[in-house]
């Protein structure tokens, strides 16, 4: 007896849901047309880390102009504050070698320019007359976010480190409503195992879609998004100069965004012209210090803060 009541109420319980209470459908059914399905693609990690390096040790230089919009702030800190798009000009070289000229809309003034060698970084600032400098590693986060912007911040985007072959790197699968990615986890050795950074891959084209850089303790120091990749032209010829190797690089991303949590400031670099591999010469990274302007040395003094 048990038994039939329990099959009548299973019974009645799947007619439910196929019929609905009132009598409607309590589901739907979407067919998704074959050319409208997502793309998923497999790879294994040893492919993975193949095509990341590939990239990281492929591109020696980078010559690009690109559209430049920082935002300074976030919801975190309470005020959000968007400047206006500028024009830059980028140049970087390994092994750690940046400089960037931004250029006002129209006018085509210098609103800054930026250097750094990895060890000091310079920022001329011509509206303000300040002439700013200071140690990479001795940084210090300011009131004002967009004064924590730094040339050396953008080396995360433009120039990857390799991951070498005695580093420790996780392998995973990533999905969610948006994408499916591949994500490669390098990480710190040491007394305790730490998160070095990050590598995520879209599976619908097996690009790299991200790099987040980590610090001591598990700090998000540095994410960055890549989109957009497009075929990269043949580089320019110079009779004085010998064919710059290809890298086996066959693709670079034209939207950057360059996310730095901590120093509470985001960059959207929109890549108009790119050049890889072109040899740039070494005065290209000088900035000096231009005469009558004023001298701060960040991070020397508790002045500096202040100011």
């Amino acid at each position: 007896m048990n038994r039939r009541v329990l099959a009548w109420t299973i019974g009645a319980t799947v007619a439910a849901f196929s019929t609905g209470c009132h009598g409607g459908s309590v589901s739907t059914k979407t067919t998704v047309a074959p050319s409208a399905k997502p793309v998923v693609r497999d790879a294994s990690q040893e492919e993975l880390l193949e095509k990341y390096n590939q990239i990281a040790q492929g591109v020696k230089t980078v010559n690009a102009t690109v559209e430049l919009k920082p935002t300074a702030g976030s919801k975190y800190s309470g005020v959000i504050e968007e400047y206006h798009e500028v024009k830059a000009f980028l140049l970087a070289a390994r092994p750690a070698e940046i400089r960037m000229i931004g250029q006002a809309p129209v006018v085509g003034t210098t609103v800054f320019d930026m250097t750094s060698d990895g060890e000091t970084f310079r920022v001329w600032i011509p509206s303000k007359n300040k002439f700013l400098t200071g140690q990479v590693a001795a940084e210090r986060a300011s009131n004002k976010p967009i004064e924590n912007l730094r040339p050396q911040h953008l080396l995360d985007a433009l120039l990857w480190p390799e991951i070498r072959k005695e580093e420790a790197v996780l392998f995973e699968e990533s999905n969610d409503d948006t994408a499916r990615s591949y994500v490669l986890t390098v990480l710190r050795g040491g007394y305790h195992t730490e998160i070095l950074r990050k590598i995520w891959f879209d599976r619908a084209d097996l690009e790299v879609s991200r790099l987040q850089s980590y610090g001591p303790k598990g700090v998000l120091l540095s994410d960055v998004h890549l989109s957009d990749w497009q075929p990269l032209g043949p580089a320019p010829v110079d009779p004085a100069q010998p064919a710059a190797p290809g890298g086996g690089v066959s693709a670079f991303p034209r939207a950057i965004r360059i996310d730095r949590p901590h120093d509470d400031y985001r960059l959207d670099l929109q890549i108009t012209k790119v050049t890889l591999n072109v040899e740039i010469p070494a005065d290209r990274f000088k900035l000096d210090q231009p005469a009558g302007s004023e001298l701060v040395r960040v991070g020397e003094n508790e002045g500096d803060k202040a100011q």
